[in-house]
């Protein structure tokens, strides 16, 4: 078996090297081919591993030892349990769909071999990074998304927004990577080891110590620092900056990246960290709190945006929220349900809005769209499926796994529970709101995309394109290929049903061990005691506050892009100070720019004038070199070939060396 999980991601990884290095010679045929045949080997296998997992065969074991010093091991192994497995699944599925649909979206890119060497890569290290059983390739996981999603959102890189966007994703993430990186330092320290299994054996003991430097205890600094790295690729405030600008990649790689791989790594390894987190109150505190504000304050923002893209991310943002809240209230096996809910439905969002793109030739702004439901009916049905999941309401996917999360929130005792409840509650009502602002702002209503441009294209409009920044002309939109559609299609249909399974993998042990929880913290047992059954939750959850909510603000959407739809313009006038502050995104990336950025440039000028020009051109280069010109001056002076300027010379130095004698004589120094 251990070829078998070795072979689950070395065959992405062999498609991106086939890819990358020959595609050249196999063409764009070629290099799609072998890169959607090494994801779907992969997925396959893991549908394989998947049955033997269930079968009660787990494995944890080490496959190449790279390492050893001072007792220390760097190794490379496997821990295939559960919980690895579904992120197989989840991680596997959308990536072969992503790659599927990548055939249509991209086919007249320059580019077509590269991105599909890429996303292939891109799915080999999310691979590895689920499917660690230590520390060190773990980390090498983690890093290894963060590069190649540089490297993605980059792709079109002629494009200075793309630039610009990219190296934003990077510098926020190593600021993440700081404390993750600190985390995994204190526990090599303190557990003298990086496997997991020996790290979790030891918790117990590292909670009763405190870190040598700051007299924390050392269980919160070890939590809290690997949070921080969490907070960094899981887009959690504040360090969430990127990846609303991560859209200006190509939207396959939005799917790919914010549905079901990089995103929702942070939300894994907390999960996986459970045996660690469960020993400390004030981490699991700092946790629902991180959540409860990315939910909500995300949400706010994505009821502005005009960006169809930009509209799908912040909800992302929202979401991984609400997984965060679900990590701190010990429900983890809650926040990886919606994290694999959420894979499904968030993907047909973003594959749908570029199914959109598409139709639209290029064009994101949603000012421009309209009246799209009768040219694209496909692409319609999908994104409205989607759309009702992502607000929570029954039947679908979401409505299982968030009102799960909400009611996990409700009966946590951490301290914070009380404001992270508060915020869920609100952030269901504007999720409706969004979710559904999206559809009826862009299939629903007037057809404005046969109207001139005039100044739609404002803050928010941005091209899903290389080299174009938005279609300008009037447009015949379409439905688009099967190779967009199908994909589009598969993915609706766990959307619809994955949520349906709440009763096995919640309350049926699904995790088994792999997932630890504290027994002061009984959330879980009593939900648990609560659930009779899907259809049973469905006919509960319809009399709750949560569905309300949704529905309302569904209803809300309704009204003001159907019924009336002079009035969002009105509102917007009317808010005031309060629109802006949304629209300017709370200010953080005004703030980072001035501080970070600003303060970045100021050094480098510093530097530059200071350190460059003066010091180092001024003082050491040219200085020296005027030093030994005004010598050789003064030398050029004396040496004039007389000789009795020469012997008075000689004169006065026998005078000089007398007189120094006698002085060092008088002080007894001779």
């Amino acid at each position: 078996m251990k070829t078998l999980y070795l072979l689950v991601p070395l065959a992405p990884l062999a498609g991106a090297i086939l890819a990358g290095f020959f595609g050249k010679i196999l063409g764009r045929t070629g290099s799609h081919l072998v890169t959607i045949l090494g994801v779907a080997i992969s997925f396959a296998l893991s549908v394989m591993i998947y049955q033997d997992v269930q079968a009660g065969h787990l494995f944890n074991g080490t496959v190449y030892t790279w390492m050893e010093s001072g007792g220390l091991k760097l190794e490379v192994g496997f821990l295939i349990d559960p919980l690895t497995v579904m992120m197989m699944l989840v991680v596997n599925f959308v990536s072969l769909m992503v790659h599927v649909y990548t055939i249509g979206y991209m086919a007249d890119d320059p580019g077509y071999q590269r991105f599909f060497s890429y996303i292939s890569l891109f799915t080999f290290s999310m691979l590895m990074l689920v499917m660690s059983n230590n520390f060190v390739q773990l980390f090498f996981g983690w890093e290894a998304v963060g590069l190649v999603s540089y490297l993605l959102i980059g792709f079109w890189y002629t494009r200075p927004t793309a630039i610009y966007a990219n190296l934003k994703a990077f510098l926020v993430n190593r600021v993440g990577d700081f404390g993750f990186l600190l985390g995994i330092g204190l526990i090599a320290a303190y557990a003298g080891s990086l496997d997991y299994a020996t790290v979790f054996a030891k918790g117990k003991e590292l909670a009763t110590l405190t870190e040598a430097v700051t007299g924390w205890p050392l269980i919160t600094a070890i939590c809290i620092c690997l949070f921080i790295g969490a907070m960094g690729k899981s887009a959690q405030f504040p360090l969430h900056v990127w990846l609303p600008d991560s859209m200006e990649g190509p939207t396959p790689i939005s799917a790919l990246i914010h549905a079901a791989t990089m995103v929702t790594a942070g939300i894994f390894m907390v999960s996986r960290m459970s045996p660690l987190f469960e020993l400390s109150d004030t981490a699991l505190s700092f946790v629902i709190v991180i959540g409860a504000i990315t939910t909500l304050f995300m949400a706010l923002i994505a009821i502005v945006q005009t960006d169809i893209k930009r509209v799908v991310a912040y909800s992302t943002l929202s979401q991984l929220g609400y997984m965060t809240m679900a990590l701190g209230a010990s429900a983890y096996s809650v926040a990886i349900f919606h994290l694999m809910t959420h894979a499904f439905f968030k993907a047909v969002l973003f594959l749908g809005a570029g199914s959109v793109i598409i139709a639209m030739h290029h064009e994101q702004d949603m000012r421009r769209m309209g009246g799209l439901r009768k040219y694209m009916p496909i692409t319609y049905a999908t994104m409205f499926i989607a759309a009702i999941a992502n607000a929570g309401l029954p039947p679908f996917a979401g409505f299982f796994s968030k009102d799960s999360i909400i009611e996990a929130v409700h009966l946590a005792q951490v301290p914070g529970a009380g404001f992270a409840y508060f915020c869920a509650l609100a952030a269901v009502f504007v999720g409706g709101l969004y979710s559904f602002r999206l559809i009826f702002f862009t299939f629903h209503g007037k057809e404005r995309f046969r109207e001139p441009a005039h100044d739609a294209h404002g803050h928010g409009a941005h091209a899903d394109d290389h080299g174009d920044h938005g279609h300008h002309g009037p447009v015949e939109p379409h439905e688009t290929p099967k190779v967009v559609t199908v994909p589009l299609i598969l993915l609706s249909i766990p959307a619809i049903a994955s949520g349906w399974l709440i009763g096995t993998i919640l309350y049926g042990k699904w995790f088994g061990g792999a997932i630890y929880i504290a027994e002061a913290h009984k959330g879980l047992e009593v939900m648990a005691e609560e659930f009779h059954g899907v259809l049973g939750m469905m006919m509960h959850g319809v009399t709750t506050l949560p569905f309300w909510l949704a529905a309302s603000g569904a209803a809300t959407a309704w009204f003001l892009y159907i019924v009336r739809p002079d009035l969002p313009a009105v509102i917007k006038k009317k808010s005031g100070v309060l629109a802006t502050i949304l629209e300017e995104k709370y200010g953080f990336d005004r703030f980072n720019d001035w501080f970070f950025a600003g303060g970045a440039r100021l050094i480098g000028r510093g530097l530059w004038k200071g350190g460059d020009q003066m010091l180092i051109d001024g003082v050491m280069v040219n200085g020296s070199a005027g030093a030994v010109g005004w010598i050789s001056g003064v030398v050029r002076l004396i040496q004039t070939g007389y000789i009795y300027q020469y012997a008075f010379g000689m004169v006065f130095g026998v005078l000089g060396l007398l007189s120094l004698m006698w002085w060092l004589g008088q002080r007894g120094l001779i």
